[in-house]
């Protein structure tokens, strides 16, 4: 079991710095440490051998009072860039002040507070073990879904009734 960030985390500082860096270079570079998608995590536990991987994922949005204090709490927590192939321009002033200006005017919220989101990503997955539930093999099912829900079965490629 592990609970680690998922890609939307600080996607609203991520796109402040984006946008900022291209008006100002013409390109950008990440600025904050890459996080896992959720569908590539389940795919990972299953590659590494696991078995039966749940994969939950919570959303939890802070405020902060302005975009610097964003920044500040990212770096004191270590979750700043370490990719070793980020752009190596140096933060300017200039920079800097676009990136806090975009954050406000996007994502800013009334009083001037701003947002940060973090999407944390729980995970659990079990070594393999012959108890576990199997998958059965497909066309073994006994009974048909659409009888199940009093429904109609549609065939692939049949257009259903309006």
């Amino acid at each position: 079991m592990a609970a680690l960030p998922g890609g939307e985390t600080l996607t609203e500082l991520r796109q402040a710095w984006l946008i900022a860096e291209d008006e100002l270079f013409g390109g950008a570079s990440p600025r904050v440490a890459p996080c896992v998608d959720m569908r590539d995590l389940g795919s990972l536990l299953q590659r590494a051998g696991f078995a039966l991987p749940v994969v939950d994922k919570d959303r939890v949005c802070v405020t902060y009072p302005s975009p610097l204090a964003v920044m500040r709490e990212i770096k004191g927590m270590g979750a700043s860039n370490v990719l070793g192939g980020r752009m190596r321009k140096p933060v300017t002033r200039g920079l800097l002040q676009r990136v806090c200006e975009v954050y406000q005017e996007r994502f800013g919220l009334t009083g001037g507070r701003v947002p940060a989101t973090f999407e944390i990503l729980t995970v659990t997955a079990w070594v393999p073990h012959h108890s576990q539930q199997r998958p059965l093999k497909p066309g073994s099912a006994k009974a048909r879904l659409a009888d199940a829900l009093g429904v109609r079965e549609i065939s692939t490629g049949e257009k259903p009734e309006p």
